[in-house]
């Protein structure tokens, strides 16, 4: 990592999460003239990929889309990542209390798998690793953003780093993939629509008795969706990562309890297709919302990632549209000769690239509405769902490609 210092840079990101460093990569590949820098709070991942990895049984872990794994192939990191990846062969939707479901299955679009689960620390080393390569990419970590001020032709970011004075860097334009609501997003007056799910999601892993074969399951109760989605790269292997969704208050309470407990109602929830739940990781809780950017771009400022949107989890749906939102918007920056920042190139970024976050949201945030629902309208409206999947090819594939990642090409 370099010293900062007041330099001048084409484009800088801030936030080096696996959406800023994806984009940095794919911008740097793009354009090796472009002067690129990366700026995080935190340290970057060990990049150190001699160094043995083993995940532990709590490491987080991220579902990649089809599509997303074909993008990491273009950027030449895929091999790399895919030795810790778990594929995902099947995808079985079902309904509780309802005995109609649907497969989603690789084999039937001649594809080895609908998608990939990666342990997150193993996707930051690939990823830092890479951006190590390329000598117009600076890194800046533990460093903190304290202000961004418009300019006529670009931005000027104060930097506070180690408690130090702040220094300065000048940008033609800024990325902003800080997160969701960051602090700098308010600070610069840009406004969000929040919509509350009245649900918690607890992330933890889980094992159990049975092989997982490379099957994710997405499971719809009244109380919320349940996803699991297996993890190690044999297929009998016998875990897999939980996304388990309550009321905040039952949430709450089963957080707190015994792994006795916990394992008992995920076990009633789920049901016995992966045999007796044995054994649970550290949980986290996350409250669940839909929050959108009123703004996703200014001149010389776009937002990505989660600071764009925010959405639930189920279907494994924000990473994977975040990379295609980073493929378009290198897309956008390379084919014009605008100057960078100029708010008619962004603009036309985000008209390309409209259509597939609209979808992608509605997507997600229906499925939520109408498969978590007692409402005996919604019930039907989801057996009709559930009938179409397996007997009307138009409406599968929809659901197909949507869940694969596709609308980035």
């Amino acid at each position: 990592m370099r010293s900062i210092d007041k330099q001048n840079f084409n484009i800088t990101i801030i936030g080096g999460g696996m959406v800023g460093m994806s984009l940095a990569l794919l911008l740097a590949r793009r354009n090796s003239d472009w002067k690129i820098a990366l700026l995080d709070a935190q340290e970057f991942p060990d990049d150190t990929m001699d160094k043995l990895f083993q995940p532990s049984f709590d490491a987080r872990s991220t579902a990649i889309a089809h599509g997303s794994m074909e993008i990491f192939q273009s950027l030449g990191i895929w091999d790399k990542l895919n030795q810790q990846a778990t594929a995902i062969k099947k995808i079985h939707i079902s309904d509780a209390d309802h005995l109609m479901g649907g497969f989603i299955n690789a084999d039937d679009y001649g594809i080895d798998a609908v998608g990939y689960v990666i342990p997150n620390q193993w996707i930051g080393r690939v990823l830092t690793s890479a951006l190590q390569t390329q000598e117009n990419i600076t890194l800046f970590s533990s460093v903190t953003v304290q202000k961004v001020l418009p300019k006529i032709s670009g931005a000027e970011l104060q930097l506070a780093a180690n408690s130090k004075q702040a220094d300065t860097i000048m940008t033609d334009l800024v990325v902003m993939a800080d997160g969701g609501k960051s602090p700098l997003s308010q600070q610069l007056g840009i406004d969000f629509t929040v919509e509350s799910y009245q649900q918690t999601a607890i992330i933890t892993n889980v094992a159990f008795t049975e092989s997982h074969q490379h099957v994710a399951y997405e499971r719809f109760t009244e109380l919320g969706p349940i996803a699991l989605l297996p993890l190690g790269k044999i297929a009998s292997a016998q875990e897999a990562a939980l996304v388990l969704t309550l009321p905040k208050e039952q949430a709450n309470e089963l957080l707190n309890s015994s792994d006795d407990l916990f394992l008992a109602h995920l076990q009633k929830r789920f049901g016995q297709r992966l045999g007796k739940f044995n054994r649970v990781g550290e949980r986290k809780a996350f409250p669940l919302q839909l929050i959108t950017a009123k703004e996703q771009i200014r001149s010389h400022l776009v937002l990505i990632g989660n600071a764009a949107h925010f959405l639930h989890p189920v279907a494994g749906q924000g990473f994977n549209l975040s990379l295609r939102d980073c493929v378009q918007l290198t897309k956008h920056l390379a084919d014009s000769r605008k100057p960078l920042g100029d708010l008619s190139r962004l603009q036309a970024y985000l008209q390309d690239q409209q259509r597939d976050q609209n979808t992608t949201i509605l997507f997600s945030d229906q499925l939520v509405k109408i498969f978590s629902s007692a409402r005996l309208p919604l019930i039907a409206l989801r057996h009709l769902g559930f009938i179409g999947l397996e007997s009307i090819p138009a409406a599968k594939k929809l659901l197909v490609d949507q869940t694969m990642g596709k609308h980035y090409a």
